[in-house]
């Protein structure tokens, strides 16, 4: 992933654990949790504790957290800077951000979705790249019988965003 050359960074307590976040001139353009797969360079870009966007995404992130689910939901006020991805994986991030709480969906609907049912695998790939965790939902990608997999920030991450969220599935819950 390439991110523009002006990113700042900062972070943020969540409660599932420390949370990085990015910002370019362009929008928000990193949610990254600590020690997650894909995790870039971050001591490369300069603290920034008062970037606009930033602070927008640690009240949108405070606001889900304390159970307002929908926070979360497009159409968002927060401009977000995609352009570390490809064209492909940007069309995958767009489509997750049409996902709303509560719900899930298969890598395969993902896939059909964006017009590209047997990029199933790719489709798969450009979620677990995704650079704006939770605000850009990949958390509600689950396997096509309904199994959690794949997360880049922790199976036991994506476990807790579904129940805070009433969409574990049902395969799932206990």
């Amino acid at each position: 992933m390439k991110f523009h050359p002006l990113t700042t960074r900062s972070h943020w307590p969540s409660p599932l654990g420390l949370v990085h976040l990015s910002a370019s001139p362009e929008g928000l353009s990193g949610v990254f949790f600590e020690n997650q797969r894909h995790l870039p360079l971050l001591q490369a870009w300069p603290e920034e504790t008062r970037n606009p966007f930033i602070l927008a995404a640690i009240t949108l992130l405070q606001a889900y957290f304390d159970g307002k689910g929908s926070a979360l939901d497009a159409p968002l006020a927060l401009p977000l800077d995609l352009q570390s991805g490809t064209v492909f994986q940007q069309t995958v991030w767009q489509a997750l951000l049409r996902i709303p709480a509560g719900q899930t969906q298969s890598y395969g609907q993902l896939a059909q979705q964006i017009g590209k049912p047997s990029a199933v695998r790719a489709v798969g790939a450009a979620v677990g790249h995704n650079p704006i965790s939770l605000i850009v939902p990949c958390h509600r990608i689950v396997g096509a019988a309904g199994q959690l997999t794949g997360y880049a920030g922790g199976l036991w991450r994506k476990e807790a965003l579904l129940k805070l969220e009433f969409a574990l599935p049902a395969t799932i819950e206990s």
